[in-house]
């Protein structure tokens, strides 16, 4: 390949004298193929995501002002300037494959001509790439056709009426095949180590060179014309033979190639040679499928001119049940190529037209698509699921079997999985949309606008059904993307940035231009998506960075690579994090699943509380305790007469009864937890005697302790019976509350009458709310 920065086009065709000039930015943007290298490709070919200046010349200036170049296939790639449309631009933008442009003069706009360039992808592996993944997603098709026992015919006949596309679909999978590395290594075991049999010639032999006579050969020497008189010494002529015969037939043993099983191959090539000479024949073939399809009929031509074949004869059965093409290194592969033939030459794919209609190979999207399949087989591995969702993705429809994999539908992986004490439900989803403007948070949704990951693994409890598992924060969903054309790391996490850097990003962004788009997009799937715990990028790349946000697995962001290749190896670092999340699932004291319980907790409430009043930010500086209103309960107590308060406030103690009477406590863990106290005593109405609990619970004393503690003299000997817990007190700066006071009689838990006196818990947030 010549790398050039400016062309001329030779448009003779069109008109004596007349060119496409065609400008690039930098050289090596523009490639021309003067050895014919590519052969299905154009010889000029231009890159994706590059700009270039086309103009129209000729020797003479005014005939090249008549003509216009259009794209009728990607009205976008071509924009004319307004004034001297003859000049313009071509964008090819994500656009890679060939790329047909129409030319027309003003003069005569009825009459169109054609002119080809071929877009090259910026990664230098893409055409291998291409040809792995659509021969791996063939592969994987045709396994499923075969395991889902679908009903397929074993003859498959061009219907003339087939138009160009459905076409296209079908021999892009035959032809997938027929390229692959597999098929070529095949044949060449096949061709280069046959099997063979032992054989038998008939020929007219000497007589003189046979050296051991059978029976018929015997009658045929006394038999037989061409005869020779024996002397009278000869032996035989003793015997009564008076002549023998100087050459008779004879038979003779070789290794000979035309076996059963060589008679399939020849036979298997020579069908695959007629679909594709059919495929180049039929009427509604297209120029790039036509010549496609004389590639690889040249290629399947070659391998049946070989010597090998030249001996094999036309089979008359076909034993599929050798244990050569079963067994034998290259048959079993072209068996297994053979089997699968007609079921790929009748496959329709519905999202194929995403991939390579109109000429184009758009390989992102065949990333998107093989790297499902890739998906699919880690998930099954871990999860040991079986998903009978696959069976639906070949479905019959009339003459052919259509794959129905395609962008925008959802094509779900189900199952459950069972270990240790957990019993998780698994569901695996391809372009699944989460709807955006849902006020329901209850509902499964996006806070703000509908976002769609490629695709999504949610895991839950088999215990609750999907709906409910999402209205009580009990799944989980991890999403990923496929991004094909990003070449390493950094493109998606970016570097680290100094001051200067930030400021030119932040002028870029201005412009529309976001470097980091693909991690601002993971957190786009992560803060907008409802119970979205991960996002990750998946890139065929070489670095693997997965990024908690805390201490576990989960939640976090990043980017696994997966490149396309016959490397089992290419998903180990994706396959050893789904396992790293399965093995967190299993944790019940994780802290996600803490995390998730408490915002159910909370967000259950659909009426948020509100506190305007002022209160304390921390309830102890030095450890940072800071005051949750709705956590933060309060003790409402009774002191029965000045004495008792005097106590109160001198020892910095409250105490409470144990027992059921009046001024006796429960022990609950609100009571325990409780870091205030709010005293009332008789005729109260509200009151402002708040005080900080510093004990970090009670403590049980008995009378006789109390009154150690300078506590008043009981007036009755059975008073020395009873217990009470004691709790230590700290009085607090009531200007941190606003020198409020709070009507604590209107408290959903106080009790009125001789129940008044009884102690009780409230929140902070509802004391609050009762301001005098």
């Amino acid at each position: 390949m010549e790398k050039k920065q400016f062309i001329e086009i030779d448009l003779s065709y069109i008109e004596d004298g007349l060119y496409l000039c065609i400008d690039a930015q930098k050289k090596g943007d523009i490639e021309v193929d003067t050895t014919n290298f590519y052969t299905n490709e154009p010889k000029y070919q231009i890159k994706e995501g590059c700009f270039y200046d086309f103009e129209f010349s000729h020797k003479n200036e005014t005939q090249a002002k008549n003509y216009r170049l259009f794209c009728s296939d990607q009205s976008n790639i071509v924009k004319n300037r307004k004034r001297k449309e003859y000049i313009g631009i071509i964008a090819p933008n994500i656009f890679v494959g060939t790329l047909t442009f129409q030319i027309l003069n003003t003069e005569n706009p009825n009459k169109k001509w054609d002119l080809q360039l071929e877009v090259q992808s910026k990664k230098t592996s893409y055409r291998q790439d291409y040809q792995y993944m659509l021969n791996d997603i063939t592969s994987k098709c045709t396994d499923l056709i075969i395991q889902a026992n679908s009903p397929v015919s074993h003859t498959f006949e061009i219907d003339p009426e087939t138009k160009n596309k459905t076409l296209y679909q079908r021999f892009a999978f035959i032809s997938s095949i027929i390229n692959s590395e597999e098929f070529e290594d095949a044949i060449q075991r096949i061709v280069t180590s046959p099997t063979t049999t032992w054989t038998e010639e008939s020929e007219l032999t000497d007589v003189r060179k046979i050296k051991r006579f059978r029976n018929s050969e015997i009658k045929r020497l006394i038999n037989s014309d061409n005869r020779l008189k024996l002397t009278s010494t000869h032996p035989l002529h003793q015997k009564g033979l008076q002549s023998v015969a100087t050459k008779i037939e004879s038979y003779r043993k070789f290794e000979s190639v035309d076996t059963s099983e060589n008679r399939f191959i020849k036979h298997a090539l020579e069908t695959f040679l007629k679909f594709c000479m059919d495929i180049s024949n039929h009427q509604n073939a297209g120029k790039r499928l036509k010549e496609e399809a004389d590639t690889v009929s040249e290629k399947l031509e070659t391998h049946l001119q070989h010597d090998l074949f030249k001996s094999v004869s036309r089979p008359t059965t076909l034993k599929l049940n050798s244990p050569t093409l079963q067994k034998k290194e290259g048959y079993r592969e072209l068996l297994k190529v053979w089997l699968k033939y007609d079921l790929a030459a009748q496959l329709i794919w519905n999202g194929g037209d995403e991939v390579y209609s109109g000429g184009k190979k758009d390989i992102a999207t065949l990333y998107e698509y093989w790297l499902f399949f890739k998906l699919l087989d880690v998930l099954k591995h871990v999860f040991n699921i079986e998903p009978k969702e696959l069976e639906k993705l070949i479905v019959p429809s009339k003459d052919n079997l259509s794959l129905q994999l395609k962008q925008g539908k959802v094509t779900a992986l189900k199952g459950t999985y069972t270990k240790a004490n957990r019993h998780l439900n698994i569901r695996f989803n391809y372009n699944r949309s989460f709807a955006g403007g849902t006020e329901d948070i209850s509902k499964t949704g996006s806070w703000t606008t509908t976002l769609r990951p490629d695709y999504t693994l949610s895991i839950w409890p088999t215990k609750l059904k999907e709906a409910e598992a999402e209205a009580k924060d009990q799944i989980v969903h991890i999403h990923f993307d496929a991004k094909y054309k990003v070449a390493n790391i950094n493109q998606i996490l970016g570097d680290d940035k100094n001051e200067e850097a930030l400021s030119i990003e932040k002028k870029d962004n201005l412009k529309g231009i976001y470097k980091n788009a693909d991690l601002l997009k993971m957190h786009a799937y992560k803060d907008a998506i409802r119970r979205t715990s991960g996002a990750y990028v998946l890139y065929p790349g070489e670095t693997n960075k997965p990024i908690r946000g805390f201490h576990e697995v989960l939640p976090g962001l990043g980017a696994f690579p997966i490149k396309p290749s016959e490397n089992e190896n290419e998903t180990i670092y994706l396959e050893s994090f789904i396992k790293e999340v399965l093995n967190h699932f299993l944790n019940s004291a994780s802290q996600r699943e803490n995390i998730a319980h408490k915002s159910y907790k909370i967000y259950s409430n659909d009426k948020p509380n509100k506190i305007l009043e002022p209160i304390p930010e921390y309830l102890d500086k030095e450890n940072n305790h800071k005051i949750i209103p709705d956590d933060t309960n309060v003790i409402v107590g009774f002191y029965n007469n000045k004495t008792q308060y005097e106590w109160i406030t001198k020892k910095g103690l409250y105490n409470f009864r144990m027992g059921s009477g009046n001024g006796s406590l429960i022990l609950n863990k609100e009571t325990v937890s409780a870091k205030y106290l709010l005293l009332h005593t008789h005729k109260d109405k509200s009151s402002g005697d708040l005080w900080k609990i510093v004990s970090k619970g009670p403590k049980v004393y008995t009378r006789l302790n109390l009154e150690k503690k300078g506590y008043p003299k009981a007036n009755k000997p059975s008073d020395y019976e009873k217990s009470y817990l004691i709790i230590e007190l700290e009085k607090i700066d009531l200007t941190e509350f606003g020198n409020n006071k709070w009507d604590f009689r209107k408290l959903k838990n106080y009790n009125i009458g001789n129940a008044s006196a009884k102690p009780f818990t409230t929140t902070l947030t509802e004391l609050l709310n009762y301001k005098i």
